[in-house]
């Protein structure tokens, strides 16, 4: 008897994820590996989540591809303008969203014990998770959605190791174990003393608290071994982080799976596939700068003219105009579109994957999001860094002198120039190469046996270990 009640035990994860569609698929993507270990899987995140996929999206907002979504509320209506007032936003949702979660697991769970909750996995952005699962009693992780590189910066940054002269003498490079030399232009923007996002600043304060802590028992990463070698041996004895990515479509890494479990918050405009259909191999220019982003109008103006000037197909996502606050923000030259109606196609949405994965795309002109580098890699793509904030200018830096399949966009390196460095000068095939080889592992480390999956399979086996204990 106590055989088959071992055998019909059902084990559960649930995660938390911050109500973004960039925080929310990586999650969702090793919801999926862990749900085809055997583990139940369910994820939950504020109600803004389900009111944005519903508004833009004709998916289900009520479960994806096996995965349970539950919600809970932040403490603001849903009309609240959360991008505008992001200290506000993020103030709420510590405050309510912790009893409101907990109410939450407490409703579908019950005594957690008795359902099998053998884990909680939460991300930077929602760090008191971890004092909720302490709370009920269950173990808690942390999933990295930031290069492995950030962790590393951030961890000593807020634990004051070896660091930070350099934010006050600008002159000064900050020499990191597994890093490349940086500069003021290669760092995180929430460690610069100008930064004006103090609930971020604040937030991954307490997330790095929570780990010298041990709130956090596992920290996995949303990237690869192969990728980040030396960055991730580099925080073996300080405070490892286990790679199990890239969390990216199934169809990137050529896995049999064509379905994604990635939920969307745009609707895409399938137009530009066929549009894509219709181009030579490798000479179409795609740009894009993410679901958040919305550029100020001299930097449009910049990007359009460089676009303008290369004379190569190009493939631009400019969202609709209700996502602009102020002063031409993420909106379009004006006659851009009549100048270039035979050169390009603007659309507000695509399929990303698609895109990438389309033959005809010859460089992919992006802001350095890493969901979006991960998806490049996996596509084989060489890159032109334009980042903004937050993790960006880091990430063009392993973009540009660690990965090296892409180079930057500076104020000494124009658009035009950047495309000629990818598709024509001498430079150009190592690039290509580059790309094509790391897509090569990509693939390798997600396949059954690879690192990544050794990874996801080590933090089941281990899950399942601790709850016999």
């Amino acid at each position: 008897m106590a055989l088959m009640d071992q055998a019909q035990k059902q084990h559960h994860v649930l995660m938390v994820a911050f109500a973004s569609q960039g925080h929310m698929n990586p999650m969702l993507r090793l919801g999926m590996k862990l749900f085809s270990k055997g583990i139940i899987v369910k994820l939950a995140t504020t109600e803004i989540a389900r009111h944005r996929m519903l508004k833009y999206s004709s998916a289900a907002a009520d479960s994806t591809s096996g995965i349970e979504l539950l919600y809970y509320s932040d403490g603001l209506s849903i009309d609240f303008d959360r991008r505008t007032h992001l200290d506000g936003y993020m103030e709420s949702l510590a405050k309510f969203g912790s009893p409101n979660l907990s109410n939450l697991i407490k409703q579908r769970y019950g005594n957690p014990g008795s359902a099998d909750l053998l884990c909680i996995v939460a991300n930077p952005f929602v760090p008191w998770v971890a004092d909720v699962a302490a709370e009920h009693g269950v173990p808690c992780a942390l999933l990295w959605i930031q290069p492995c590189a950030l962790y590393a910066i951030y961890y000593r940054f807020y634990n004051k190791l070896n660091f930070f002269q350099i934010l006050t003498c600008p002159g000064m490079r900050l020499e990191l174990p597994g890093l490349p030399s940086l500069g003021m232009q290669d760092l995180p923007s929430f460690v610069l003393p100008n930064d004006p996002f103090g609930s971020i600043e604040k937030l991954l304060y307490e997330a790095f608290q929570a780990l010298s802590m041990n709130k956090f028992k596992w920290v996995l990463a949303n990237s690869f071994y192969e990728l980040e070698r030396d960055v991730i041996d580099s925080m073996s004895e300080l405070y490892a982080i286990r790679p199990v990515g890239p969390l990216v479509p199934p169809l990137l890494p050529g896995q049999d799976r064509e379905d994604d479990v990635g939920i969307g918050m745009w609707r895409s405009d399938e137009r530009c596939i066929e549009w894509l259909d219709r181009q030579r191999h490798s000479s179409v220019i795609y740009v894009s700068f993410g679901s958040i982003l919305a550029l100020p109008a001299e930097l449009m103006e910049n990007i359009a003219t460089g676009l303008k000037n290369a004379k190569h197909p190009f493939l631009w996502v400019v969202k609709p105009p209700e996502w602009s606050s102020k002063d031409g923000e993420g909106q379009l030259p004006q006659g851009f579109l009549d100048e270039t109606k035979e050169q390009g196609l603007v659309v507000p949405w695509c399929p990303q994957p698609r895109v990438l994965s389309h033959p005809a795309i010859a460089c992919f002109v992006t802001h350095c999001g890493w969901n979006s580098i991960l998806e490049t890699v996996c596509s084989g793509v060489p890159l032109i860094a334009y980042p903004q904030w937050t993790d960006q200018p880091t990430n063009a830096k392993l973009i540009e002198d660690v990965f090296k399949i892409g180079v930057r966009l500076r104020s000494d390196r124009k658009l035009g120039k950047c495309i000629e460095d990818i598709l024509a000068s001498p430079q150009s095939e190592e690039l290509r190469n580059n790309a094509a080889a790391l897509k090569e592992v990509a693939r390798k480390v997600v396949g059954h046996g690879g690192s990544s999956d050794r990874n996801v399979q080590l933090f089941v086996d281990e899950l399942i270990q601790n709850a016999s204990v």
